[in-house]
């Protein structure tokens, strides 16, 4: 007869059943975890996010460049879920730039994971997702915390880190903060079993952005990724996905993006970095590099359209030992789908005289317009320089430019500001200056006629001033939210519009750098010809050239008389090369 089982027995035998079945289906979605979130969880996975979500679980090293509008956040967040779910004791640590980019995974998970998911909502234990607090607690003892990619966040500890938009943060936090969260992998208690003992995990780092710039250390840390991605004994993985993958998921509308590459202003060279997961680098014996441009992007503060000056108070005023260049590089004519054409470029450089000789240069406004007639770009040109307190007005006036100076040579009246401005004449050409008839003109454009020589002395004199730190841009266009919300207390409430023109110029700026990085130049006759590659423009390169050209004039005049000369390019320090014997 069989052997009767006893009532503990019983217990114990369905006990080990429902074990062995938990030690499965772990087992099988720790393999599958695309399958855990469709089954289990309920939630929808696009096919490219399964193959992303399987590498992130099984790689120890991941790097996802990904297009605009794929949905990193969404994909981080379903990782985090099945991480901590799957694997009790995790603890995960999401880094971004700024906390409140870091606290969008928590946000995701709050706000639509956990109202999708009953099965979610079940493993969490609490939410806690403020300014200073950002955490998600689960009921294994796993959890989601954020963290500030700076040196103030240390302390934590984790087995896996997400750093969100890498190329954005320092390589020196990454190196002696973030990795360092990572002091032990995560302890399930089977590894105090010997015959379990080899089963160690190991942690993780996921890396997620878009592409960026050759020069950056974000490309190094790619090139390696790449390389250890063929190396069988290393557990590395890195992928590209342009927008294309998002067009054929339904994330991207294909029409929208046809009409965005339509457009006149539509920037080839944002495309390939954000858009076709392309690294932008400055080509061999580039006159310009872009890690010397890019160190200074140090101007938080940039000048606002007039518009916002009328309402919440004046222009700051121009100090006695300042000088304030408006700088204006001349085109009429409007793009087309067949042609690009040369934009008017418009830039406001703040002179700040930092000892007895010598000027720092700060540019804080750009604006740019192209279809004007002469007459409109004339009144913008003046509205701009009287209203914005300018002292100093530069103007390439050959070809089009000559039509703008005989503009601003007479007295104008301004329909949008009400105001008449008087007459600006030329200082530094006295046949330009013979043009103006009225006795009282403003004396303060500095004409400038473009030549080989001119244009090798204003392309010296800039590569020369960026690389001494004489020059100041605008900070690079990420998280402009926060960085203008903290000197425009109402910029949250405004309209989309609006906080577009009030983050104009840091966009410009950044197209400049583009301008600038992807110069093509030759040497003929001694001096330096450059001119744009197919599909670029030079327009703000010229701009921010005249600007300088001029700064470097007015600190001229600084200096003692008797180091007159015609040639500013000769004043530059050079040192007596070595010679071996």
């Amino acid at each position: 007869m069989p052997q009767i089982k006893t009532q503990i027995e019983i217990e114990k035998d369905k006990q080990e059943r429902i074990m062995e079945t938990v030690a499965w289906r772990a087992g099988y979605y720790r393999a599958n975890p695309h399958r855990y979130v469709s089954e289990v969880l309920g939630l929808s996975l696009k096919w490219f996010q399964q193959i992303l979500l399987w590498a992130m679980m099984n790689y120890n090293f991941v790097m996802y460049l990904a297009a605009r509008g794929q949905g990193k956040t969404y994909l981080t967040a379903l990782f985090c879920c099945v991480r901590c779910i799957l694997f009790p004791g995790t603890k995960i640590v999401v880094s971004s730039g700024t906390l409140k980019q870091a606290n969008e995974v928590l946000l995701k998970i709050q706000d639509d994971f956990m109202k999708q998911s009953s099965i979610l909502r079940s493993e969490i234990e609490k939410c806690n997702i403020g300014q200073n607090d950002a955490s998600i607690y689960f009921k294994n003892s796993s959890w989601i915390k954020t963290r500030t990619s700076s040196e103030n966040s240390r302390s934590a500890r984790a087995n896996c880190i997400v750093v969100d938009e890498f190329r954005m943060v320092d390589e020196t936090v990454i190196n002696t903060v973030l990795r360092k969260f990572l002091t032990s992998p995560r302890q399930p208690k089977y590894l105090r079993k010997p015959e379990y003992a080899h089963l160690q995990e190991r942690n993780k780092e996921i890396y997620m952005s878009s592409a960026y710039f050759k020069s950056s250390w974000a490309y190094k840390k790619a090139q390696s990724y790449t390389l250890n991605f063929f190396d069988d004994t290393k557990k590395y993985f890195i992928v590209g996905l342009p927008y294309q993958v998002s067009v054929r998921d339904g994330l991207l509308s294909r029409s929208q993006l046809e009409d965005e590459m339509s457009e006149a202003d539509y920037n080839e060279l944002v495309q390939q970095m954000e858009m076709e997961c392309l690294w932008f680098g400055d080509t061999d014996g580039s006159l310009f590099k872009f890690d010397e441009i890019d160190s200074r992007r140090r101007i938080k503060k940039a000048y606002m359209p007039l518009e916002f000056y009328r309402e919440i108070g004046q222009i700051p005023k121009v100090k006695s030992t300042e000088k304030r260049i408006l700088s204006l590089d001349v085109a009429l004519m409007k793009s087309t789908k067949k042609k690009k054409n040369d934009a008017a470029a418009l830039f406001i450089n703040d002179l700040i005289q930092v000892n007895d000789t010598a000027y720092q240069s700060n540019f804080v406004y750009a604006e740019t317009w192209e279809g004007l007639t002469t007459d409109k770009l004339g009144i913008i040109t003046m509205r701009y320089f009287y209203e914005y307190n300018c002292t100093d007005l530069v103007l390439d006036t050959n070809g089009l430019g000559l039509g703008v100076y005989d503009f601003i040579i007479k007295d104008q009246y301004d329909e949008v500001t009400g105001k008449t401005y008087k007459a600006i004449t030329c200082i530094n050409d006295k046949d330009m200056a013979s043009r103006c008839n009225v006795q009282d003109a403003t004396k303060a454009v500095w004409s400038v006629k473009a030549s080989s020589s001119f244009n090798n002395e204003i392309c010296v004199l800039l590569r020369t001033g960026i690389q001494n730190g004489k020059i100041n841009f605008l900070v690079q266009d990420q998280d402009l939210d926060n960085i203008i919300s903290d000197y425009y207390k109402g910029y949250n409430k405004l309209t989309p519009t609006d906080k577009a023109k009030l983050q104009l110029s840091y966009v410009q700026t950044t197209l400049m750098v583009y301008e600038l990085v992807k110069l093509d130049h030759e040497i003929k006759n001694g001096n330096i010809r450059v001119f744009e590659s197919s599909d670029m423009r030079k327009d703000r390169y010229s701009s921010v050239a005249y600007s300088y050209w001029c700064a470097c004039q007015l600190e001229y005049k600084l200096k003692p008389k008797q180091n007159n000369t015609n040639n500013l390019v000769s004043l530059l320090p050079i040192k007596q090369g070595y010679r071996s014997r």
